[in-house]
């Protein structure tokens, strides 16, 4: 037999594409031609391949050898079709049956000595491959990672000849089994905030409602350290979400983590990342920050020292909760539902407004300050919450004991299961007919939001926003309406700090 075919899986996005691996041994020099839009490193396989199988005590064949990779508009990179190119070789020349890799695909980089080396987006892969009832061949290093795609049918291989003695029948591929994590929450507590009472309640509606929320306030106040406090209070993930976000580290950071399995990610990136890093991007499209954050929380600390243009790339996936990379060969949607959490000092020296007069800004180097976040990226931001240098800190330190995580994250549970109820969504993604018919305000209420949009020059999107909080406030109080008090309370957290008006020193 002069052809053979083997299946595989691709990459695309966070899909995983069905691959077929068409190989074709014929007269002429002996070669190895590769087609099927191949990237660099797929090219580079003949050699990875040929000496894979000759050190694996098989022939390799001195006819010409075509190796088609269907479909061939598809891009296809990475070093994934390694091993069922060399399967398909082997197969065209007759070394091992090909009737034996009808419904099984095969993935995996091949070393020089045989070996099976993991590769990167197998959670997709095996997804897909278990949807199309196919049993799926991987790297024994990517065997934890496919075990968490239930139904799926998946072996893991340590060599090439392991797996050519499984398809003659002569031995055994060890099946991956799942092993499901204990997860202890390791996550910082909030008790250890001192103090700081309205940002610590700001940061709770934050995590009940799936709001965004920006602390502003001087050097040292407690800004960072209360936003690292914010996954704690998260409910831990489903496994539809788990699986989605395991799906995306898969794909970026190639392999996934099962310490933090449904834990929701926490995601840092400095001041100094570029766009590309952010959103995604690439000649080969791959997911940025804000998708690595999907389901959990992107914080951005010192937000006016990012660049203005990678923070306007946030706006659209705050919105759509995807991101779509576009490029000439390829258009890639990679999912970004996060909840943005950012700091910043409400000067340049930082102390604008302090007691103490040290701040020596100017008014015009404060507004070009501020300046760098721009008016609609503000408004997309629904808890402004200035976080104050604490008076008499050492004497709250001895006589206070913070509330702890636990109790807070019940509560925040709660109210997320009465959103879950009512609209099933959070309310930080209601759209605008969910809010007529979930967040409908009696007239003294209207009245109130009617004078502040008036007083403040509020945009109807921030209105919006200001229901949303407020809903989620009602929602804490496990109240059926919207009352006066929480609609005060939601409009108080868009005066927020980063518009507020300081003493400007001399």
């Amino acid at each position: 037999m002069n052809l053979a075919q083997v299946y595989s899986r691709g990459s695309r996005g966070v899909d995983a594409p069905e691959v077929v691996v068409e190989v074709h041994i014929g007269h002429g020099l002996p070669s190895v031609t590769l087609v099927g839009l191949p990237a660099t490193a797929v090219r580079e396989s003949r050699d990875r391949v040929k000496a894979a199988i000759l050190n694996s005590g098989f022939e390799f064949t001195q006819w010409k050898v075509t190796v088609s990779l269907a479909p061939a508009d598809l891009p296809k990179e990475g070093s994934r079709f390694d091993l069922p190119i060399a399967l398909g070789i082997l197969a065209a020349s007759g070394q091992v049956p090909a009737e034996r890799m009808d419904g099984v695909e095969f993935i995996g980089e091949l070393s020089l000595s045989g070996a099976v080396k993991p590769v990167r987006g197998v959670l997709p892969a095996a997804m897909r491959a278990g949807c199309d009832g196919r049993v799926l061949i991987i790297p024994e290093g990517n065997s934890a990672e496919a075990a968490l795609a239930e139904g799926t049918r998946a072996h893991g291989a340590a060599c090439l000849s392991d797996v050519a003695a499984w398809l003659h029948g002569k031995g055994d591929l060890e099946p991956v089994r799942r092993v499901e994590p204990v997860n202890d929450y390791p996550h910082a507590d909030l008790s250890d905030v001192v103090g700081q009472p309205r940002a610590r309640r700001a940061l709770e509606v934050a995590a009940a409602g799936g709001h965004n929320l920006l602390f502003t306030g001087s050097p040292g106040t407690g800004k960072t350290l209360l936003a690292s406090r914010l996954p704690g209070i998260l409910p831990i993930m489903d496994d539809a979400e788990a699986l989605e976000v395991a799906a995306v580290s898969s794909l970026s950071l190639g392999g996934v983590d099962l310490r933090h399995w449904r834990m929701r990610p926490f995601r840092a990136p400095h001041h100094t990342a570029s766009a590309a890093a952010l959103v995604g991007g690439g000649t080969r499209p791959r997911p940025g920050e804000i998708s690595l954050a999907h389901h959990g929380v992107l914080f951005l600390d010192e937000l006016p020292e990012f660049s203005r243009h990678v923070l306007e790339v946030l706006r659209e996936p705050m919105e759509s909760g995807k991101i779509a990379i576009s490029r000439a060969n390829a258009r890639e949607v990679f999912p970004a539902s996060f909840q943005l959490v950012a700091a910043m000092n409400p000067c340049p020296c930082g102390h604008a407004g302090d007691a103490s007069g040290r701040c020596h800004c100017t008014g015009e180097q404060i507004d070009r300050y501020r300046a760098r976040i721009s008016g609609p990226l503000l408004d997309r931001i629904d808890l402004q919450v200035e976080v104050p240098r604490p008076e008499a800190f050492l004497a709250e330190c001895e006589s206070a004991t913070p509330e702890p995580s636990a109790p807070v994250r019940e509560r925040v549970i709660a109210a997320r299961a009465l959103q879950q109820e009512r609209a099933g969504r959070l309310n930080a993604r209601l759209d605008f007919d969910d809010l007529k018919r979930h967040c409908q305000l009696q007239p003294d209420s209207k009245n109130l939001l009617a004078a502040a949009a008036e007083k403040q020059t509020l945009s109807p999107r921030a209105c919006h926003r200001i229901l949303k909080v407020a809903r989620t406030l009602a929602d804490l109080d496990k109240a059926e309406h919207i009352d006066v008090p929480h609609l005060a309370e939601a409009i108080s957290y868009r005066s927020a700090a980063a518009h507020s008006q300081p003493q400007y020193g001399a």
